[in-house]
C-alpha cells in the first residue's frame, strides 16, 4: 500500500521540487536588456526571459505570475541579468520601463525633463530646427549626423544614408546633455517600433522603403485620416497603370531641393517644370526618398490602400475632405466644383 501511494505521489513531489527550484533566489550574471512592447502577453515575455537565460523556465514564470498575481508588466526596456530568477524578473518588469539609447537602457529617472514635440509632415532640416529650439544644439550638426549613415533604421536600404523620413513624429522626453546621436537614435527607434507594429516588413506590391516614401506623400496630401487609404489607392493605381503621380506636395520638395525654399507659397504651374527627381509631374513613379515625416496612420494607409479604382482627387470642402474620381471627366467636374467654392 505504501509503495502504491508512493508511486502516486512521486510525480507531485517531483513537480513541487522542480517548481520550488525554479523559484530559488537568483544569481548575479551579465546584464541583459529585455524590451516589453505594446501588446506582449505573459507567455511572450516568459519566452524572451527564458531565451535570454534570465529565468530557468518560461512555464514556471507563467505559473508563478498567475499564482502570485504578478504584473502588469511595464512597456519599455528593462536592464535585468542572467540568472536573475522568476521573482526578481517579475519585480523588475513591474517597474517603469526606460528607453534604449545607443544600446543602453536609460530609465526615465535618468532622463532630463526636456520635452521635444515633433509634428508630422516635416523635412529633416525642419526637425533639426525644432530640436535646436529645445536643446540649443547646432541644427547643421544634427543634420550631418542624420545624413552620416552611422545611425540606421532597420527599414533603411543599404544604399540610403539619410534618415529623412525615419525620424518619427511624436512627443519625447530627452536629456539636456544628450548628444545628437542619442536624440536621433531615440527617434529612429520609435520609427522602427511603429514600422514593426504596422507590419512594414510584409508590405505587398512595394518594398518597405517605397511604402515609406508613399506614406510621406499620403501624409502631405491627406488632411483627414479617412482620406488616407483612398489617396494611397490613387498612388498605387497610377503606379500600376504607368501614370505620372502628379502630386503637388512633391513640387514643394522639388522646389526646396533646387532653391532651398519649400512651401508655402503653394506650388504654381511654373513649379511643374522644375527639373528634379522629386517632380512627379515629369518623373515617373515615386520620389527617390520620403518628402516628409509621417504618422502611423499614413504608414498603415500605404500598406493597406482602399480597394477602389480611383485615379484622381481634389480638395472638396474647407475641412480638407477630398473628392475622388476614376475618369478624367469626373475629376474635371470635381475641380470645377472646388473652384466654385473658392478652394482652388
Amino acid at each position: 500500500m505504501f509503495i502504491v501511494i508512493g508511486v502516486i505521489l512521486a510525480p507531485f513531489f517531483i513537480a513541487g521540487a522542480w517548481f520550488a527550484y525554479q523559484l530559488r533566489p537568483g544569481s548575479d550574471g551579465p546584464n541583459v536588456i529585455i524590451t516589453v512592447n505594446e501588446g506582449m502577453g505573459t507567455s511572450e515575455i516568459a519566452d524572451v526571459l527564458s531565451e535570454k537565460d534570465v529565468i530557468g523556465s518560461g512555464l514556471a514564470f507563467k505559473l508563478w505570475t498567475t499564482i502570485s498575481g504578478g504584473g502588469p508588466f511595464q512597456q519599455g526596456c528593462h536592464t535585468l541579468h542572467e540568472g536573475l530568477g522568476i521573482r526578481g524578473a517579475i519585480n523588475a518588469l513591474e517597474q517603469t520601463g526606460g528607453d534604449k539609447i545607443n544600446g543602453k537602457c536609460v530609465l526615465p529617472t535618468e532622463q532630463a525633463d526636456l520635452e521635444l514635440f515633433l509634428p508630422p509632415h516635416r523635412r529633416l532640416d525642419q526637425i533639426a530646427a525644432l530640436v535646436s529650439e529645445v536643446t540649443g544644439r547646432d541644427p547643421l550638426e544634427f543634420i550631418a549626423v542624420a545624413n552620416s549613415g552611422t545611425i540606421r533604421s532597420r527599414y533603411q536600404p543599404p544604399e540610403v544614408t539619410s534618415l529623412d523620413g525615419f525620424l518619427f513624429p511624436d512627443t519625447y522626453l530627452i536629456g539636456a546633455n544628450w548628444t545628437d546621436e542619442q536624440i536621433i537614435q531615440r527617434l529612429v527607434d520609435r520609427f522602427d517600433e511603429i514600422g514593426d507594429k504596422v507590419g512594414l516588413a510584409n508590405v505587398q506590391g512595394l518594398t518597405p522603403y517605397q511604402a515609406i516614401v508613399a506614406a510621406s506623400l499620403i501624409q502631405t496630401e491627406s488632411k483627414l485620416v479617412e482620406d488616407a487609404p483612398l489617396i494611397s489607392a490613387v498612388i498605387r493605381n497610377r503606379i500600376n497603370q504607368g501614370m505620372l503621380l502628379q502630386i503637388d506636395a512633391t513640387l514643394c520638395r522639388a522646389r526646396f531641393e533646387t532653391t532651398g525654399v519649400g512651401c508655402p507659397p503653394v506650388p504654381t504651374d511654373a513649379d511643374k517644370e522644375i527639373s528634379s527627381p522629386y517632380n512627379t509631374y515629369i518623373v515617373q513613379g515615386l520620389p527617390p526618398t520620403p518628402i516628409a515625416s509621417m504618422t502611423e496612420a499614413s504608414l498603415q494607409a500605404a500598406l493597406a490602400p482602399a480597394a477602389v479604382p480611383y485615379l484622381f482627387y481634389v480638395i472638396a470642402d474647407e475641412n480638407g475632405r477630398h473628392a475622388f474620381a476614376t475618369t478624367l471627366e469626373e475629376h474635371n467636374r470635381n475641380v470645377e466644383a472646388a473652384r466654385a467654392k473658392g478652394l482652388l
